[in-house]
């Protein structure tokens, strides 16, 4: 398939870009950082929220779009989210008029808002933060617009990322650059809180097996489906990297609006990579 893959140079985008390619497919890659990407690619150069009507053919009318480009992702109270959602909806809405049929856009476990317990396509959402709400929002109207014209839509809701620090802004990045300042302590809450945690180069291969795929369409989990305490997870990354820092525990207090347990439901993208392995 031709995939336009945007976000390409982002955390994600770089591993999903190099996925593809490994399995055969012509890329095209959108970002204003190309820096990352695979050579493979073909960059383009055209500006997705121009809000030109035929932007599919200014893009090179791809059988399939992975739409993963977002400001301020890790800020999650940035006004961006709100003010931009708009363009989001525009972009899409512009590519399946012209007649695109494949569309996959990330989404995110902070759609979700607080809940206690595994994710799946019907739990109600709540979201807390601007990002939340702005993605929230933006996958309700794509579900409206994918029945109207018939599309395929995989909405790609993704957990807690590992894998690749240097180029997120996660704890765990945090935690390294904490060792590299020579510091022994690490202010941390109590740990206690369980989620799902999953490597981004196996994140990529969900994505791109889900995306490439006709069967299963929808809200789709891209998660391991297993909850993990976060204090657990950060000790054994703290081992994996014979790192000296240590977590000063209950330094932050928890706070009230994280769920002390949150997972998705891994039955959707459990049936796509089985089918894939065959």
């Amino acid at each position: 398939m031709r995939v336009l893959v945007t976000g390409a140079g982002g955390y994600i985008g770089r591993h999903v870009v190099k996925k593809l390619l490994d399995e055969g497919h012509i890329v095209i890659a959108s970002d204003f950082d190309k820096k990352g990407i695979d050579s493979r690619a073909e960059l383009s150069d055209v500006p997705i929220f121009s809000g030109d009507k035929d932007i599919y053919k200014q893009l090179g009318e791809p059988d399939a779009c992975i739409h993963m480009a977002w400001k301020d992702g890790f800020i999650h109270n940035s006004d961006a989210h709100m003010q931009e959602v708009s363009n989001h909806y525009l972009f899409l809405l512009n590519m399946i008029k012209g007649g695109l049929k494949r569309v996959s856009v990330m989404g995110t476990m902070h759609e979700i808002g607080y809940w206690e317990g595994s994710v799946d396509e019907n739990t109600p959402c709540n979201p807390l933060s601007k990002y939340g709400i702005a993605k929230n929002a933006l996958r309700q109207a794509l579900l409206i617009l994918a029945q109207e014209y018939h599309v395929n839509l995989y909405w790609l809701r993704a957990y807690y990322i590992l894998g690749d620090e240097s180029k997120s802004s996660s704890i765990f990045s945090k935690i390294l650059q904490a060792e590299e300042d020579g510091k022994e302590l690490f202010p941390f809450t109590s740990g206690k809180n369980q989620y799902d945690f999953i490597q981004v180069k196996k994140l990529a291969e969900q994505i791109v097996m889900a995306s490439v795929q006709d069967e299963v369409k929808g809200i789709i989990n891209v998660c391991t489906g297993q909850p993990k305490s976060l204090g657990q997870q950060v000790e054994e990354f703290i081992a994996e990297h014979n790192l000296n820092i240590r977590l000063d525990y209950g330094a932050f207090p928890d706070r009230k609006y994280d769920s002390p347990g949150v997972w998705g439901d891994p039955t959707k993208i459990n049936l796509i990579m089985e089918k894939v392995s065959k």
